[in-house]
């Protein structure tokens, strides 16, 4: 009982790729529209992810779950008190008063100068305190980072990024070497870079030295922070940890000083939303694109028909029904459809594997990642195939219910 359906099926699709194949030209024109569109799918996923996983590790690089504090500029009319400072006993009873607090840590930050090769260079000094390591997870290519004794010792040593050691000691090593920097002198221990550049949004510039926070006092005859830093243990813990920030702030200071308490957990939503809109508006144009490749799969399709109209009259003389023409040109549509469909998906794919590749041996941004959703490929498959159907549907239907008689008499 089975057996003639499954003869029906194979010879229904056996006609249609008989059918393509006579028309091969027209077959693969009509193809390359859902080409563009499967393609088009599948690449707008992956460059929106691709997109968001940059940001994210931009993001990230300056520290991840991370919340920072500083002092708000007051208007002119407004004095800053020294005692509106944030302090040390300030970052001590952050890190006491917040468990969810996993590191705590502070800097301050002076233009300097100093004097290399007979010549004046601006520079950075960043004081930082024990856990800024711990947050920032500064690289060291060349010589160490601070120990506790550096701290404990109020050490003069200094560790000083990569750009700037290239100025004070080219085609050298400059650990080791002394530099003076105002009226210190700092022994060079160790040369540091970014994980990811951060494009000078964070403290850290091009050239900048680090030194052990104690020695800021020098300097500016008192130690307090320009930035403290909190780092959550997890993420979900970041609104509350931003909220003790302000509160212990707020708590320890005069009622008309006013902090900024921020974290980049809303700059990140704000990329996810950005990252989002356009991945929409990217996927309508690939829509857009299918639903023109589907309307010349129905035009293609009708003058089909209306070519073949002599062939259908025979196929009906001869004992064909109504549902197996129907069948048969929603089958050619499918193919056409499902075919374009593969190899467009093939070429979306083979896109960024190629890039991420080439990335091997070119010098694209740290941080970037090409992620091909699997999703989006099977979505882009169905959203084809459906396209065929819809579309395929009405010529198929206008062929089924030719009448052979008619379809016979037809020139």
């Amino acid at each position: 009982m089975n057996s003639p359906a499954v003869i029906h099926w194979s010879e229904t699709v056996h006609l249609a790729l008989d059918a393509l194949r006579l028309n091969r030209v027209r077959a693969a024109l009509t193809m390359l529209g859902v080409v563009i569109g499967s393609a088009c799918i599948v690449l707008v996923v992956t460059i929106g992810l691709t997109g968001r996983t940059f940001v994210r590790h931009q993001i990230e690089a300056v520290g991840s779950n991370l919340v920072f504090a500083s002092l708000a500029q007051p208007a002119a009319s407004q004095n800053v008190a020294l005692s509106d400072e944030i302090s040390l006993a300030d970052l001590d009873a952050v890190r006491q008063g917040i468990p969810q607090a996993m590191h705590v840590a502070g800097t301050n930050d002076l233009p300097l100068t100093i004097v290399a090769d007979g010549r004046a260079v601006p520079v950075s000094m960043i004081g930082v305190t024990p856990e800024f390591q711990q947050i920032r997870k500064l690289v060291i290519p060349r010589g160490r980072y601070f120990d506790s004794g550096d701290f404990a010792s109020v050490s003069k040593v200094c560790v000083v990024s990569e750009h700037l050691a290239s100025t004070v000691a080219p085609n050298r090593d400059v650990t080791g070497q002394a530099l003076h920097v105002g009226e210190l002198t700092f022994t060079v221990i160790g040369v540091f870079h970014e994980r990811i550049d951060t494009y000078g949004q964070s403290e850290i510039r091009t050239d900048s030295l680090l030194v052990p926070f104690p020695v800021v006092r020098y300097y500016t005859g008192d130690a307090f922070l320009v930035t403290l830093y909190a780092q959550a243990d997890r993420p979900e813990n970041v609104p509350l940890v931003t909220d003790g920030v302000m509160r212990i702030l707020k708590g320890r200071h005069r009622p008309e000083a006013e902090y900024n308490v921020e974290n980049l957990s809303s700059i990140l939503d704000t990329s996810r939303r950005i990252s989002f809109a356009l991945t929409i508006v990217l996927l309508l144009v690939a829509l857009l694109a299918l639903v023109i490749s589907g309307i010349g799969i129905m035009n293609i399709m009708l003058v089909t028909v209306t070519e073949r109209t002599r062939e259908i009259g025979l196929r009906k003389a001869i004992g064909a029904r109504p549902r197996e023409i129907l069948y048969q040109f929603l089958c050619e549509a499918i193919l056409i459809s499902g075919s374009g469909a593969i190899l467009g998906i093939l070429i979306a794919v083979a896109i960024p594997l190629s890039v991420t590749i080439l990335a091997r041996f070119l010098p694209l941004p740290a941080g970037i990642q090409i992620p091909v959703s699997w999703l989006s490929v099977l979505a882009a498959f169905v959203v084809s195939c459906a396209t065929g159907v819809l579309f395929g549907y009405l010529p198929a239907k206008t062929a089924a219910r030719l009448q052979p008689v008619e379809s016979l008499r037809f020139e």
